[in-house]
């Protein structure tokens, strides 16, 4: 397993050179069946992040451009009446897929963003009244620009919770960016990728995540980071039990991918700034949700033993 997992983070990284770090979260979301948040400035390769993805993956890929004119029945589809039929039929939208492109997720109106909330979270739509199930598996990677730039909308509590990490690609590095510069064309790149991954091999991945094994210590210390970000008054509030949910099975995840049956206390610390920083605010300035130095904050304030 690990041979293939190196496979697909070489295979991602032929067209966003030098970030394997932030692949190889990306991958630890999609196997702990999460849904992923891409968060930076324009041109940084979030949308070819999540196109080869789904390339070596080889999963159905939609991708949505969200503007502020989208309406929820762009994303989950529309019921049609057929006069040839005297009836109505109803056309699918982009969301009946597995790997659903949410570009720019903040530029479109809360009433659209709330469309993905159910299919997100129950892997299913309604429309008129009737329950429709999403294909498997399902994952959601949304992009979004800083909420300091105009025209964006800033993603409710609700609708961020339901995204199990969020990342950030940052500039490429030095000999990266030289590769770009001296002509490497990362778009012909992309055509060559090509699925080095079953479903099945993916849903037996996803099920050896429940095998990996945490002590009651790290569970324990686990623990203890949630009870600092609750208790601690530089936190307008806590993580959640749902949060902290999250923050082991991505922590078990990680641990997998790196050949692990077991979770150590630097799995929890790798994923944690993926995981909690979008779930907690600054009590001195509730409008910042970029959350990575109170997440910081937490790492350094909890020891690993007591």
């Amino acid at each position: 397993m690990q041979k293939l997992i190196k496979t697909l983070v070489d295979d991602v990284g032929k067209v966003l050179m030098g970030k394997e770090d932030q692949v190889k979260l990306a991958l630890t979301c999609l196997f702990a069946r999460g849904h992923l948040l891409l968060e930076d400035l324009p041109g940084m390769g979030k949308t070819t992040l999540a196109h080869a993805l789904a390339n070596v993956m080889g999963l159905e890929y939609s991708r949505v451009q969200f503007t502020s004119d989208l309406l929820p029945s762009d994303i989950v589809g529309v019921s049609v009446f057929d006069r040839s039929s005297n009836s109505f039929s109803f056309h699918p939208g982009p969301v009946f897929t597995q790997v659903l492109l949410a570009d720019e997720i903040n530029r479109t109106t809360p009433k659209t963003q709330s469309a993905l909330l159910e299919a997100m979270a129950e892997y299913q739509v309604t429309v008129d009244g009737e329950t429709r199930p999403l294909q498997e598996p399902f994952f959601v990677i949304a992009t979004q620009n800083p909420s300091s730039q105009s025209g964006t909308f800033p993603l409710p509590e609700s609708q961020l919770d339901r995204f199990l990490m969020r990342i950030e690609l940052g500039y490429p590095n030095a000999d990266a960016e030289m590769a770009i510069l001296k002509g490497v064309d990362s778009s012909s790149r992309m055509s060559e990728l090509t699925a080095r991954i079953s479903n099945e091999q993916l849903r037996a991945i996803q099920a050896k995540v429940d095998q990996v094994q945490a002590s009651d210590s790290l569970l324990s210390y686990l623990q203890r980071l949630v009870t600092f970000t609750r208790t601690s008054s530089d936190f307008a509030y806590g993580l959640s039990t749902r949060g902290a949910l999250a923050l082991l099975r991505c922590a078990k995840t990680w641990a997998l991918i790196h050949g692990r049956g077991h979770v150590l206390p630097e799995d929890i610390q790798q994923v944690m700034p993926s995981v909690a920083a979008h779930r907690l605010r600054d009590a001195a300035d509730y409008s910042d949700q970029s959350g990575y130095a109170l997440v910081e904050k937490v790492l350094n304030s909890v020891d690993v033993l007591v």
